[in-house]
Formats: C-alpha cells, sequence, structure tokens
C-alpha cells in the first residue's frame, strides 16, 4: 500500500518538462578566450550582466590556478601559467539592461563592445580600463555618459548612435586620441567648447540630433575629413570652420539654412545642402563662396528654393556632380556646359522654360551639348583640332579621374566589357563613382566588387542589363542610373541599400512598380518614366518618407489613387502620359501641388 502511495505521487510528465535556466557560458569558450584573449558573447540572450554572465568571465584573467582548476578543466596545453589577458569583449546584442563594476577586473581590454542592449547607465569602473582604445555604445538607452569613460586616454573610436543622450561632460575634450567619434540619433542641443580638443579627431558624426549652433572650437579639429551634421535645426554655419583644412565631406542636409556656407575650405570635395531653405546663389557672399570651393567634386543643393544659377558656377573646374533637384530654376546658363568634368547633373522638379522634357531624360551629356550649341562661338579661339600629343582626358585610362576625383569612367565606348586595365589602375584608390554608360553590357562588372566599400555612385544607364543582383552588394550605394536597360525587376535584396537616395529606371521595361523600391525609406528620387507600370500602391508609398521626386510619365497606369495624395513628402509628381482619365490633363498640367490637392479631394470620407 505505502508503494503504492508513494507511485501515486510522482510526477508522470516530469520527463517531459524542461527546466528555465539561464543562458550559461561553456568551459570551452572560455578556455579559448584564455588562450585567444577574445571572447564573443553576442547574442545570447543576456539579460542582466550580474546575473547572466558567471564570474568566471570577469575573473579569467585573476583566478588562482586552484581556483581555475575548479572552474575550467585544463590538460597539457592549457597551462594556467600561459594564458593570454582578454583584451576584446564582445557582449552586443543581448538584453542587458547594466553592466557590472567588476568589469574593472579587465584592466587589459582594448575592445569594448556593448551595443544593441538595453543599457540606461554606465558603471564608473569603466574609467578603471585604461588600455581601452575601442567602446561601442550604440542603440541602447544612454541618457549620460559618465565623466569617468573621459578619463580613457588611448580611447581612439567610441560609438553611442541611437541612444538618447540631450548632453555630453566638458571633459569630453580629454579624449585626445579619438580619431571616430560618433553622436549620432541623440538628443543634443549643443556640444561642450571642449569638443575642439580632440585634434586627432578624423570622422565626426553628429546628424539627428537637435543642434542649432556648432561650437567654434570646431575649427580647431584639423585632421577632421568628414562632419555630418545632417537633420538638426542648424540656421547659420560658422565661419570659423574655414580652418578645417583637412576637412572633405561636408553634410548640412535637412537643416534650416537660407544660405550657403561661407567656408574657405581648399580640401572640400563633397557638400551636401540639400533640403534646407536657400533661396540665393548670386549674391556676393554666396559667389565669393563657390569661388572658395577650388577641390569641389560633389555639390548637392536638391530641395531647396534656389531660382537663379550663377554664371559664377562655372569657376568649379573640379566639379563632377551637381545635383539641383527640386527647386525653382527656371534658366539654365548656357556656360554650365563649359564644366570640363561635370558628368551627372540632375535637374528633376524644377520649372525649366526654354529646354524639352524629353531632352532632360537622355541624361546629362545630351543636356551639356545642347547647352554648349547655344555658345556663341568665340573667333579669337583656336580650333581644337587633334594634335600629335595625346592628352590625359583622352587616354584608354584617365588617371588624373582615378586619383584626384575617385572616379571611374568608361563610358560612350559601346563597350561589351570594361578592361582590366583600367580596375587595375584604381586597384589601391577609394573610387567613389563609376560611369559605365552607353555601352554594351549585359551584366555588372564583376571587378567592381574591387570597390565594395567606398562605392556610392554607379551609373550603368544605355547599357543592355536584364538583371543586377551583384547591385545588392554595394551597401555605401547612395545613386544609381539604370536608364536605358531591359530590366523587368529588381532583386529582393536591394532592400540592404540602407542609404539609397536616388534610383533612375526610366525607358526599361518594368510592368509593375518594383516591390524592393517599397521597402527601401531612404529613397528621395524615383524616376520611373516610359515603361509599362500599370499600378502603384500608394500606401506603401507613404512609409517612403523622405520620398521627393516620383516619375511615373509615360507607362500604363489606367487609375491614379486617391490616396496618392497623402503623400506628404512628394514636391514632384511626373504623372503625363499615361492613359488615366482622372485628374484631367489641365490639372497635371499645373504641377504637382495642383494634382496632389486634387487628389486629397476625392478620397472618400
Amino acid at each position: 500500500m505505502s508503494r503504492l502511495k508513494r507511485a501515486g505521487q510522482v510526477d508522470s510528465l516530469a520527463g517531459f518538462r524542461t527546466e528555465k535556466t539561464e543562458p550559461t557560458i561553456s568551459s570551452g569558450l572560455l578556455k579559448a578566450a584564455r588562450k585567444s584573449g577574445q571572447l564573443d558573447l553576442s547574442g545570447r540572450g543576456l539579460t542582466e550582466v550580474n546575473a547572466s554572465v558567471p564570474q568566471d568571465v570577469y575573473r579569467l584573467n585573476i583566478d588562482t590556478p586552484e581556483e581555475a582548476h575548479q572552474n575550467v578543466s585544463f590538460g597539457v596545453s592549457d597551462r594556467w601559467w600561459e594564458q593570454t589577458d582578454l583584451t576584446k569583449l564582445l557582449l552586443s546584442s543581448n538584453h542587458l539592461t547594466q553592466l557590472s563594476d567588476d568589469i574593472r577586473l579587465l584592466p587589459a581590454l582594448t575592445t569594448l563592445d556593448l551595443h544593441d542592449n538595453q543599457l540606461s547607465s554606465l558603471p564608473s569602473a569603466l574609467g578603471e580600463l585604461q588600455e581601452l582604445q575601442q567602446l561601442r555604445l550604440s542603440h541602447n538607452q544612454l541618457t549620460s555618459l559618465p565623466v569617468e569613460v573621459c578619463t580613457l586616454k588611448n580611447l581612439c573610436s567610441i560609438t553611442l548612435q541611437q541612444n538618447q543622450l540631450e548632453s555630453l561632460p566638458d571633459e569630453l575634450g580629454h579624449l585626445e586620441n579619438l580619431t571616430q567619434l560618433d553622436l549620432s540619433n541623440n538628443h543634443l542641443k549643443g556640444l561642450p567648447s571642449s569638443v575642439g580638443r580632440l585634434i586627432r579627431l578624423q570622422k565626426l558624426n553628429l546628424c539627428h540630433n537637435n543642434l542649432s549652433c556648432l561650437p567654434a572650437t570646431l575649427a580647431q579639429l584639423t585632421n577632421v575629413k568628414l562632419l555630418d551634421c545632417s537633420n538638426n535645426q542648424l540656421t547659420d554655419i560658422p565661419a570659423s570652420l574655414s580652418d578645417m583644412l583637412a576637412l572633405e565631406q561636408l553634410y548640412l542636409r535637412h537643416n534650416k539654412l537660407c544660405l550657403l556656407p561661407k567656408l574657405l575650405a581648399p580640401a572640400l570635395k563633397e557638400l551636401y545642402v540639400g533640403n534646407n531653405s536657400i533661396e540665393q546663389l548670386e549674391t556676393e557672399q554666396e559667389t565669393e563662396q563657390l569661388a572658395c570651393l577650388t577641390a569641389i567634386s560633389l555639390l548637392e543643393l536638391r530641395d531647396n528654393k534656389i531660382k537663379i544659377l550663377p554664371e559664377q558656377i562655372t569657376s568649379l573646374s573640379t566639379l563632377t556632380r551637381l545635383d539641383l533637384t527640386n527647386n525653382d530654376i527656371t534658366t539654365l546658363p548656357a556656360s554650365l556646359s563649359l564644366l570640363p568634368n561635370l558628368k551627372l547633373l540632375l535637374l528633376e522638379g524644377n520649372p525649366l522654360r526654354g529646354i524639352r522634357r524629353d531632352l532632360l531624360t537622355k541624361g546629362t551629356n545630351e543636356l551639356l551639348k545642347y547647352l554648349r550649341g547655344r555658345i556663341k562661338e568665340d573667333p579669337e579661339r583656336a580650333d581644337e583640332g587633334q594634335t600629335a600629343m595625346t592628352l590625359p582626358s583622352q587616354a584608354r585610362v584617365n588617371v588624373h579621374n582615378i586619383n584626384t576625383l575617385k572616379s571611374l569612367i568608361y563610358s560612350e565606348k559601346q563597350a561589351a566589357n570594361i578592361p582590366d586595365e583600367l580596375f587595375d589602375a584604381a586597384a589601391d584608390q577609394s573610387v567613389t563613382t563609376v560611369n559605365f554608360s552607353k555601352n554594351q553590357l549585359t551584366s555588372i562588372p564583376p571587378r567592381l566588387v574591387e570597390h565594395l566599400p567606398s562605392l556610392s555612385d554607379i551609373n550603368l544607364g544605355f547599357n543592355k542589363l536584364t538583371c543586377s543582383p551583384d547591385i545588392c552588394k554595394f551597401l555605401q550605394l547612395m545613386h544609381i542610373d539604370l536608364r536605358n536597360n531591359q530590366l523587368r525587376d529588381l532583386p529582393s535584396e536591394m532592400k540592404n541599400l540602407t542609404k539609397l537616395c536616388s534610383i533612375i529606371l526610366n525607358y526599361n521595361r518594368f510592368k509593375s512598380f518594383p516591390e524592393v523600391l517599397y521597402q527601401i525609406v531612404s529613397l528621395e528620387t524615383v524616376l520611373l518614366g516610359n515603361n509599362q507600370v500599370d499600378k502603384v500602391d500608394p500606401h506603401r508609398l507613404m512609409k517612403l518618407v523622405h520620398l521627393s521626386t516620383l516619375d511615373l510619365s509615360n507607362n500604363d497606369l489606367l487609375n491614379i489613387p486617391p490616396e496618392l495624395g497623402r503623400c506628404a513628402s512628394l514636391r514632384c509628381l511626373s504623372l503625363e502620359g499615361n492613359p488615366f482619365r482622372t485628374p484631367r490633363a489641365a490639372i497635371v498640367a499645373k504641377g504637382t501641388d495642383a494634382v496632389l490637392e486634387y487628389l486629397r479631394s476625392r478620397i472618400p470620407t
């Protein structure tokens, strides 16, 4: 009876139940860390570092031989006296809400990666990691940076993007060995003046904050090559920034600037001032500033209110890309065609007069050729006949374009392949721009992947491409021109191109709006004219919050959905040449605002 009673108390489901246990760190992983000095605990579901990371991690290098023998089984090849100090600890992509003070027990750390967690504060013990060189804290919930972090004299890189920082300690300037500082996507309203003491800084990212002004001490950062202040509340840029003699890339998009910044920037190659409120370029101050851009290669002025393009712009002899999309320009100076290196001129969304729209869709070369035709011949100008000497710009490989402009240009050759000698000449260069237009290419040249880390602008227009899967590899891509090819669809992997701003797909064979474009939220310009597109989804288009230019002209749209009027970011919508009945041609002719207003009025209430 007692036996039966005891049997009745047995849990018959015990064998099917699994106990909930905290994530553990295997002894093998710890043994490997003792040998290599590196421990990767990323993405292991750790919730709270005190509870989920065993003390063995923090005590990895301070255990006595007896303790080490108890905690980790050592064989002949794992002798404790041959262990290596832990120098790299990766704890990213977990659910950590705090960091233990025991982190001080790892004084040899040079890299500490805590990005993508839920940290709202940091322990002062971090200040004891005096060997630390890289500190990754992005994608957390930090509201402040402890002063102790500013004592880390060897720190070279600190990433703090995607937190909730509202201010920074004045002691930030003590980090004099910093070369990279990323403070983007926070709530900063100002910067401490001590930031000027970060004299070794080369990259400074301040985008997506609430900055209304920049400290004058930024001028002391004479080694900074890239400064990103996009998406702030800046109304003016201090002229003292002219002392940033190494500055090559300056991003000022989405601010409140009314004037072009006046900067004597001898090394500046790329200036982005799109999405501001700049109205004039022809004032004395503005033309002086244009004259100062002696090394400029890319000038972005899109989405402003510019009405007149001054003749002085022809002084920018190094300019290769000029973006004037979505302004109020009515006429172009014919002298624009004299810019010797201009390869891409973007003018969509301007009320240009005297220039046929079909000419604009044919590309930069045709437009410049037209403008050159409007220049009166200079009788004193010598004929440009061929000479016995070949100029650098006429050579098969233009070394000047590669070395100085970081451009690979091989266009209008009607070639089926791009010669290897072009890629060989650019082997050690960080190429940013490629122009292989007007050839007979059926696929993307395979050697183009040699420039994956740097390439941001690709022109493959006027070729014979039928698909473009390799384009998905270029994660830094911002602009791509695929017009006049034989494309029917785009690969779904293009959604990984999170920096893509503009894509030109005119004159292809698309029968529907490419699905993947709905997923690229960074898009600002989509040109899809002269295809066979028969419908567009306005609800998914509304999610493209940066989309300002959409060209659907000369397609097969039978119906324009009224909800398209809710796409508030659109400033230029081209619908002409489609077989729809409403809105009527008279409304379409009035421009984008009239069309959007009409569509909104048709939305059922």
